[in-house]
């Protein structure tokens, strides 16, 4: 799938009250609890950094523990909704970026990354945007990371998933939890891992 036709997909789903449920699906909501119990695991968060918004229905989640929050999402349209959604916290810095062109000198001690990794060209770029963003983490920062299987990311005609990445991210951090989260459709499949980057 080209790039020009996966923004033109993000838009028309972008569009919808609920986009991909992400508010009224009970695996959504799991999944949401399961990223937010990772990212406390260290207890309070100075700075975070979300990649990919979305609507904004796990930054909402997100915002109340960060002293800081910055939010990237290639999506205009997506950034908007998400900072209506979160307007009522001030501490919040969006910008509408690729995650493959986003580049600060900032360190975060956490940043989370769900279902995006697959959206980009191949397993070169995501290795690319692992290194990255791996160099942007605070050292014993944590990185979260979310996606669909491999299996599902190929047949949705995406290179890869969260087992292919999972092991990219191994390459520079250290696993301390994956959690699987199954939903009622074949669709419904992820896995989540929260990774340390050692000091």
């Amino acid at each position: 799938m080209s790039s020009d036709s996966k923004h033109q997909s993000l838009e028309q789903e972008l569009a919808a009250d609920d986009p991909w449920r992400l508010d009224g699906n009970p695996f959504e909501r799991e999944r949401h609890s399961q990223m937010l119990r990772l990212s406390l695991s260290q207890g309070v968060i100075s700075h975070a950094l979300e990649v990919g918004c979305a609507a904004g229905a796990f930054t909402e989640i997100l915002a109340p523990h960060c002293k800081r929050l910055t939010v990237i999402d290639v999506m205009p349209q997506a950034i908007r909704r998400a900072s209506l959604r979160t307007k009522r916290w001030s501490h919040i810095t969006w910008m509408a970026s690729d995650v493959q062109q986003f580049s600060t000198a900032e360190r975060f001690d956490l940043i989370v990354l769900a279902e995006v990794l697959y959206y980009l060209g191949g397993v070169a770029e995501m290795r690319a945007t692992i290194r990255k963003l791996v160099q942007m983490l605070a050292p014993d920062g944590q990185l979260v990371f979310g996606s669909a299987r491999d299996t599902n990311c190929r047949r949705w005609g995406h290179a890869a998933g969260a087992e292919t990445c999972m092991l990219m991210l191994k390459e520079s951090l250290v696993e301390v939890e994956r959690v699987s989260c199954q939903g009622q459709s074949a669709n419904e499949d992820c896995l989540i891992s929260c990774f340390r980057k050692p000091n």
